[in-house]
């Protein structure tokens, strides 16, 4: 249990890729820190693609970079509208000038590109957005995990393992 005492936000709104969502909070949970949801509604349930819950703990305007040692950020189209809210974008680039720990699979590449925190970075993300991470700025690798500083990247489910024990590896490191 190395990561008692971190917090890690995880963002949250309807259509999220389920197990983009649950694959990395049960091992983030697993190495011993507390994880939770935040959406544009705190208490709200939001649905994932394939039907699963969550429910939202903190709304994201009560989001406060210094108590977050870690961001989440799951795929399906759930990006394409947390991207749109300005408290995000702001959590984003202040934990990104801290070095805090951003992880982000599939889709949620398209919350990075929005806080313009990817001039510049190497990352990979579904090969379906590779266009518009590279015209942000980025170097796209297809690699199933894309470590670049603070920012954990991997393109789909089937990546979830390296990528989850990647992000735990970055928060790890942090407490040291």
């Amino acid at each position: 249990m190395s990561l008692v005492n971190q917090t890690v936000i995880c963002l949250l709104d309807d259509e999220f890729e389920d197990l983009e969502l649950w694959y990395p909070v049960y091992r983030v949970r697993e190495a011993g820190a507390t994880v939770l949801y935040a959406a544009p509604e705190k208490g709200k349930k939001y649905i994932g693609k394939y039907g699963v819950p969550a429910i939202a703990d903190l709304s994201y305007e009560e989001l406060v970079s210094s108590d977050i040692d870690g961001l989440l950020v799951p795929g399906g189209w759930a990006p394409d509208k947390i991207r749109r809210d300005a408290k995000v974008l702001q959590i984003v680039q202040e934990l990104n000038a801290a070095g805090k720990p951003i992880g982000q699979i599939c889709h949620a590449g398209w919350v990075l590109i929005s806080a313009k925190i990817l001039e510049g970075r190497t990352v990979t993300s579904t090969p379906g957005i590779r266009d518009d991470m590279e015209n942000a700025g980025a170097t796209w690798l297809d690699e199933a995990v894309v470590v670049d500083g603070n920012l954990i990247s991997a393109r789909r489910p089937p990546d979830l393992p390296p990528y989850a024990k990647a992000f735990v590896d970055a928060l790890e490191q942090r407490t040291r």
